[in-house]
């Protein structure tokens, strides 16, 4: 499955904001950002090959309202979050290999004290 939009798949995404296991991997983009445009089929592709994960796609602009204050400073920008915590927040450069070895360390890294959490920003 390719992944979820806020626009097409909010009972999904909400049933899994529900569930406190689920891990998420959210991209931030914007549609007038060509990196952006050309990481989408990557990131749907990733979707694919992680099942048990949750990715979602957000467009900041479409969505400013929602996130409220969310800093982007560049794209594209991932955030990881898993039961524990954001384990990743940072702008990506677009290959699928990056989010591969975040997701095979996520155990090992951090939590981030000081970034957003997808739970707090769209619940």
């Amino acid at each position: 499955m390719p992944a979820l939009t806020l626009e097409d798949d909010e009972l999904i995404i909400a049933t899994q904001l529900a569930k406190p296991d689920t891990t998420f991997v959210i991209c931030l983009c914007a549609q007038w950002c060509s990196a952006c445009r050309e990481y989408r089929q990557v990131f749907d592709t990733l979707a694919q090959h992680y099942p048990d994960l949750c990715f979602i796609w957000i467009d900041i602009e479409t969505h400013a309202d929602r996130l409220n204050d969310l800093e982007v400073e560049d794209f594209p920008t991932m955030l990881i979050e898993d039961a524990v915590g954001t384990r990743f927040f940072g702008t990506v450069l677009p290959h699928p290999q990056i989010i591969q070895q975040l997701l095979a360390h996520l155990p090992m890294l951090p939590v981030l004290t000081d970034a957003p959490t997808l739970r707090t920003l769209l619940d």
